[in-house]
């Protein structure tokens, strides 16, 4: 399999989808209701590009539940921050209306944030196959921040439905995702019968 060839038709079919607005909507309310079971209290997303589906407004909705549950509870949402030199990621706050700034590769990042440490962390996902792998961009971040965060957080990929790949196959670096969610419901790990 030519990962580079399957990643740009990925990314192709997905800047064209006619119904990414519903789908989105649909992984939204997916996201919501499985949110609902985590006991996080920071959680580590991605500024989507490239026509990725946007967790940010579902997050929000999770941080403001929080603040109005029995016992309050303080809720938070981190972005991404690209150390260049060591091609690794680091997570700082992140909220509505926060300063903003463009990071190396033109990604908007939190300027000026405090550093935080997720214990789940939404990943995007170009594509993914059997066994919870995931296709990125091909630069390595996750793979290589996931192996070096201790403890490390709970790793959920967000995709759409045609993202999936049968038959994907992992490279030694590539770590499987805990769970994998996409417009349809949770597709990683498979539930038992």
């Amino acid at each position: 399999m030519d990962k580079k060839a399957v990643r740009q038709a990925l990314i192709e079919q997905r800047l064209h989808m006619p119904d990414r607005l519903e789908r989105a909507e649909q992984l939204q309310q997916v996201l919501r209701f499985w949110l609902m079971e985590r006991q996080d209290a920071v959680i580590g997303a991605y500024w989507p590009i490239k026509g990725e589906f946007d967790p940010l407004p579902a997050l929000h909705r999770w941080k403001e539940d929080g603040a109005l549950m029995d016992e309050p509870k303080l809720r938070r949402i981190a972005l991404p921050v690209v150390n260049k030199q060591h091609k690794t990621l680091s997570f700082h706050a992140w909220y509505p209306g926060c300063p903003m700034e463009m990071d190396a590769y033109d990604i908007p990042k939190p300027q000026n944030t405090e550093l935080v440490v997720p214990t789940l962390l939404f990943v995007p996902c170009v594509g993914y196959g059997p066994g919870g792998y995931r296709l990125g961009y091909g630069g390595g971040f996750y793979d290589r921040t996931l192996a070096a965060l201790e403890p490390r957080p709970f790793t959920v990929g967000l995709g759409f439905t045609n993202g999936f790949v049968d038959d994907f196959e992992p490279e030694a670096h590539d770590l499987p995702l805990d769970a994998i969610l996409n417009d349809n419901g949770v597709v990683w790990p498979m539930a038992k019968s």
